[in-house]
């Protein structure tokens, strides 16, 4: 009990002192009084204590119940230290597990649908979007969605990759013997890398089915894609020339010297024609050109044309490219013969951008059919490569042509739409044999009518919903609105409904568009051009842009009682006896308005001098 006693003095020394104990101090002060603790709850008390030792017991007990009614776990730290440990533990635990879920929780959202203008149009809202990515989550799987953030730039990195694989690979397998240096083995290797990443990827990306619906099944995207493009890209993912090296090295320690050069001639030429397979990688290249097509909706305007016709350059150049690698490859692997087009010029030890320059010359040339190069084929196989670069160069100009045309036209749809119309009324006139001044003035109709561009304007406005027909018609007519006091100071909705109802024409210098006596069917609004009243017995009247005219007849019901003609050109907006009657029903006031302006135009008229009838306007 000695060494407790004097644990348990060194305690109160030190409580009691004025020196300051340091950690390593208190540490082990900790340890000794724990020890001190347990050795005294075995201990057994003697028979005549002391009172020094029923002061230490009385201590030890006090100690004892304030550690188990605080926590049966506890042990004695006068200093704090073991807890405040603890409680560190288990906060970095805490924070590194909060860590890791949002680590977890950021790349689940970018495998999920993003808030942007392509899902918007796809889902319709940001509510279809959230359910959206409600969907992706529910699978408990991760699977990539076709418009997240993820695979955009997955597709970039890609499509980019694809391009560098196109261009580099045939170049390099060609005019480099040696392909085993470190920039040509890292770039090999981190090109089948990613794309075996990409295979894999492909079998967890959503997938666009009917209806534009997105199918997240794994086991639909995994039958889908081993249906469609899963054995393409599989062929252009494999590392063919390494798995023949690996097999060409092992050989090399078992074999002679002439027989180890041989195979290796033969493997390298045979990887060389194996390595070509990654070619295919183009069909990765397509598909993703055109799924971004379909992503971004290219539509043909301007802007999309010009990718298109960038598009189709790009790929004539490439296989330009691949001819002219081609070119040179074929006599490099017969090891040159003296009748082939690189022996003939001397090429053979040339460096390779003399070599690829003059391939690549060649090979343009007999892809566009201007000539043969410095020398004709005289070779099998300079003959064949001639032949099928020609017949390549040939489908590739009728491809362009026939692109480029298609381009060309649909980028003024609605010009060519008019040209086309315009040749039918053109050989109408010319099969009725018209005359001339009447085919002049069809010709002058049809130039002041569509001008130059002719539209389905009815069914172009008939798919739109009503606030957007509204917009543009308000939009069209605002010339007219701004012109016309009768519609200055209106109701707003009665010039909308009332513009929705109008329908445009035209009319020619001497054209009379109301004559005399006829039944009144439609009133007029002039946009431009002037018109002159012509009254019975009266003065003639002129109006022009902004007025109206022919709603005396439409009110009473009666025949016209003027006739109207046309001084120029004039384009009017005509408005309907059922659409008049139809307006004025929803809008009581506006007809008292209509039948004032009458009444007032009636009672000018009948005061003149000259009056003998009622004129209709």
């Amino acid at each position: 009990m000695s060494s407790p006693s004097r644990s348990l003095d060194g305690q109160k020394g030190d409580g009691s002192g004025t020196k300051p104990e340091t950690p390593r101090y208190r540490s082990w002060s900790s340890l000794r009084f724990s020890k001190w603790r347990n050795a005294s709850q075995r201990a057994t008390p003697p028979a005549t204590p002391s009172p020094k030792t029923d002061k230490r017991s009385d201590v030890s007990n006090t100690l004892f119940s304030l550690v188990k009614t605080h926590n049966d776990d506890y042990t004695a730290d006068p200093d704090g230290l073991l807890e405040t440990n603890g409680e560190g533990e288990g906060d970095s635990a805490s924070q590194s597990q909060d860590q890791a879920t949002y680590f977890q929780k950021q790349f689940g959202s970018m495998l999920q649908p993003g808030v942007n203008k392509f899902s918007l149009r796809m889902f319709g809202s940001h509510k279809g979007v959230a359910a959206e990515q409600e969907r992706v989550k529910s699978f408990g799987v991760w699977i990539i969605h076709p418009y997240s953030d993820f695979r955009f730039y997955w597709d970039i990195v890609m499509l980019l990759l694809m391009m560098s694989n196109l261009v580099i690979l045939p170049w390099g397998i060609t005019f480099f013997e040696d392909q085993n240096t470190m920039p040509w083995i890292t770039f090999n290797v981190l090109s089948d890398t990613l794309f075996l990443m990409d295979l894999v990827f492909n079998f967890r990306t959503g997938i666009l089915g009917e209806d534009s619906h997105i199918i997240l099944d794994p086991k639909e995207i995994r039958i889908h894609y081993l249906r469609t493009w899963f054995l393409v890209d599989f062929i252009s993912s494999i590392p063919v020339d390494y798995i023949f090296l690996i097999v060409d090295l092992e050989s090399r320690h078992e074999s002679s010297d002439v027989y180890r050069t041989a195979r290796a001639l033969r493997i390298v030429r045979f990887t060389k024609i194996l390595s070509l397979l990654r070619l295919l990688r183009l069909s990765r290249l397509i598909r993703y050109i055109h799924q971004w097509e379909e992503i971004f909706h290219m539509t043909y305007d301007l802007a999309s044309a010009v990718v298109r016709i960038v598009n189709l350059i790009g790929m004539m150049l490439l296989l330009c490219h691949w001819d002219g690698c081609l070119t040179f490859m074929v006599p490099m692997l017969q090891d040159f013969p003296s009748d082939c087009w690189v022996s003939k010029n001397n090429m053979v030890n040339s460096t390779w951008h003399i070599q690829y320059s003059y391939a690549l010359f060649m090979a343009m040339s007999h892809m566009l059919c201007i000539g043969y190069g410095a020398h004709p084929p005289e070779g099998m196989t300079d003959v064949w490569l001639t032949m099928v670069s020609m017949v390549v160069g040939a489908t590739c100009y009728a491809m362009f042509l026939g692109h480029a045309t298609n381009l060309v036209q649909s980028l003024d749809a609605s010009h060519r739409q008019y040209q086309e119309k315009y040749k039918q009324v053109e050989q109408y006139m010319s099969f009725h044999k018209l005359p001339a001044d009447l085919r002049q003035r069809i010709h002058d109709y049809y130039e002041q009518r569509f001008q130059g561009k002719m539209f389905d304007e009815d069914n172009i406005l008939g798919e739109l919903s009503d606030p957007l027909k509204e917009e543009i018609v308000s939009y069209n007519c605002r010339g007219l609105v701004a012109n016309m006091p009768l519609f200055a100071n209106t109701d707003p909705h009665f010039v909308t409904v009332i513009l929705t109802k109008l329908r445009f024409e035209v009319f020619q210098p001497g054209d009379f568009i109301i004559r005399e006596g006829t039944l009144g069917r439609k009133m007029y609004f002039i946009q431009h051009g002037t018109v002159t009243i012509i009254p019975r017995g009266s003065k003639e009247i002129k109006l022009s842009d902004g007025a109206y005219f022919g709603e005396i007849c439409l009110l009473t019901q009666g025949r016209r009682t003027a006739s109207v003609r046309a001084e120029t050109y004039c384009r009017l907006y005509s408005l309907s006896a059922d659409s008049f009657n139809e307006v004025l029903e929803e809008h009581p006031l506006m007809r008292r308005a209509f039948e004032s302006v009458a009444v007032n135009r009636l009672d000018r008229v009948a005061r003149r001098p000259s009056y003998q009838p009622v004129p209709d306007e």
